[in-house]
Parts: C-alpha cells; structure tokens; sequence
C-alpha cells in the first residue's frame, strides 16, 4: 500500500477532489471535516503525511500544524484561501513544509506529496551528526567517538526527536507524545527519568550535562556545541 495521507478540510467537495487525485495515484487517503478530528486520527491512524485546510471548525490550520509538531515530524501541506505572504511565513514558521493558495491544481497538490514524501524519507535515512553524538536512523544506533551507546527504544526516540531540531525546546509533553505516541497522568516524572538516564549515557558529566539541556519551567533542548 502506499503512503497514508491525511486530509483536513471542512469542504467536503474539496476533500473528495483530493482524495480521487491521491488514491488514483495509490495513496491511502484518511479524511477528517475539523481540525480536532484531524489531530484524534493523526494520533490514531499515523499518516506520513497531513494535508491541511486553514479555515476550519474548532483547531484550524495553523493550531493543528502546532498540534501535530508536538507529537512528529511528518510532512505538512497547508492549502488556504489565505494568499499573503504573511499567511505564509506564518504557517511555515509554525513547522509546516509547504504552502499552497486556494484556488489549486490537484495535480500540483500530487506532485508538492510526493515531492515531500521523497524528502521525508531521505531525512529519515540520513545520519544526524550533533553535540560529538551520531544518531544512525537505518541501524537505530546512536554512538559517540565510534562506540555504541546502549539505549533502550524510548530513550532512542527521545534523543533522536531533540537532535532532529537542535536549540528547539520540547516540553515533557511533547517528548513523552513524539517517543511513545500518548500521554497519560504521571508522565511527567517518567520522562524525567528517562532524562537522567540518557544523560547518564551520553554525557561525560551527568551533573552537569551540556547536550541534554534543561530549560527551567518549559522543558529540555539538545545543544549541538
């Protein structure tokens, strides 16, 4: 099967537009009417990609592009009526990957996701190099001056997400939703943990870590120095 899109429109016509264009080029296609309805399916379903309206009941396009950035890194397409470049600047600086103004060609719309998704999966193979760390996406390892550091699969995801947007602060919510994909009462103090595992393993003075850094009463962001 083929790459699973997301598609949040409130325009139905617009939607199924979208989806014939998409399925006929072997697309899976998940179809939300409201942002919030989006964000639940995004959580349930994992799209490799998010198609996304600006004007829409309850989470519009620009809170939803922030929604989803706290939880993963997939390609967003933002499509508005909304044409300034303000519009634009705004939505891309809110994490989105692309842009496009209503009016719009279907057929450019497949060609900007298929475009993304290449870019995706190259980013997703290629090794991330920061702070004297390696982090090896293909082999899921992480090493340091050649030598294998052993970490378990939330501590990985947890390394990968903070090294994958250096400086970037994540809050413990936002780690404990892009590693493990939900969040309930009394995560906060296992993320915690799991923080000062990582920086047992990583750092030369877990004391005083300088890649795990702690920003105090927001959350944590990876120094690549």
């Amino acid at each position: 099967m083929g790459a699973k899109i997301l598609i949040a429109e409130d325009d139905a016509d617009i939607r199924g537009v979208l989806r014939l264009y998409l399925e006929s080029e072997g697309f899976q296609v998940i179809e939300a009417e409201n942002g919030d309805r989006a964000l639940d399916l995004a959580r349930e379903k994992a799209p490799d990609m998010a198609i996304l309206d600006v004007m829409m009941p309850g989470l519009d396009g620009y809170a939803l592009t922030r929604a989803l950035r706290a939880i993963s890194d997939l390609p967003i397409l933002i499509l508005s009526a909304r044409s300034r470049d303000e519009d634009k600047i705004l939505g891309l600086n809110l994490g989105a990957d692309d842009y496009i103004a209503k009016p719009f060609n279907p057929v450019e719309i497949v060609a900007r996701v298929k475009a993304q998704l290449r870019r995706a999966q190259r980013d997703a193979a290629a090794a991330l190099t920061a702070g004297g760390l390696t982090l090896d996406p293909a082999a899921l390892e992480v090493t340091r001056d050649g030598h294998v550091i052993p970490l378990t699969p939330m501590e990985y995801k947890i390394l990968a997400t903070l090294m994958r947007a250096p400086g970037r602060i994540f809050t413990k919510l936002q780690l404990y939703e892009s590693a493990a994909g939900s969040y309930f009462e009394g995560d906060d103090n296992t993320m915690m943990v799991h923080i000062s595992k990582l920086r047992e393993k990583i750092e030369e003075d877990p004391r005083n870590p300088r890649r795990i850094v702690t920003v105090r009463g927001l959350g944590y962001k990876f120094e690549a120095r």
